[in-house]
């Protein structure tokens, strides 16, 4: 569910009265085509740099294409303000990732019955989010079998990393964890 939302979020079109108060860094510039390489062990083919507004968020993105299925997609958010109304990336992470009140009521009863022993659930396409240690202040995974992405909070910002490719789960996780933390430490 999350993983939809987010890409829900990175899929709009940006909105006309939306004006950045803050520079948001180039999701481009987080990642060397040494970093690729070593993570994915290929090669950098191109680059695709995009940025847009939604949800009171300023996203900075990249894809990073190898001429191999594998490849790299980053997004950055930053700050804009919306409508007249400041949205900050750990404002949207909190209400995304720790929602309280109705929402997280809501999220709770859906737990209790998705736990009811002895019923069949239905998992295709659902979208997994679990915590992952040692990257940023905090991480979740959000995703399926097939794909996901891995979302890490630092100070007033956000990153989103997916790689594509790679079929196995856990190799998907760690090539996004090696790859966030390179991208991290390019951040001011």
């Amino acid at each position: 569910m999350l993983h939809v939302m987010m890409l829900a979020l990175l899929a709009q079109p940006p909105a006309a009265r939306e004006r950045p108060i803050a520079k948001t860094p180039d999701a481009c510039a987080l990642l060397a085509d040494a970093d690729v390489r070593d993570a994915l062990r290929a090669v950098v083919k191109q680059r695709q740099p995009g940025s847009q507004e939604a949800h009171g968020l300023l996203l900075s993105q990249c894809y990073v294409g190898t001429g191999s299925p594998r490849s790299v997609s980053i997004a950055v958010a930053g700050v804009t303000t919306s409508g007249g109304r400041t949205v900050t990336p750990r404002a949207f992470w909190r209400d995304q990732f720790h929602p309280r009140g109705e929402r997280a009521a809501e999220r709770n009863r859906e737990n209790r019955e998705a736990a009811r022993p002895g019923e069949p659930r239905e998992t295709e396409g659902e979208a997994d989010v679990r915590p992952i240690a040692g990257v940023g202040e905090e991480a979740f995974w959000s995703g399926t079998r097939v794909a996901g992405a891995l979302y890490v909070l630092r100070r007033n910002t956000f990153l989103r990393v997916s790689v594509g490719g790679i079929s196995d789960e856990k190799e998907r996780i760690e090539k996004s964890r090696q790859l966030a933390l390179r991208a991290l430490a390019k951040l001011p």
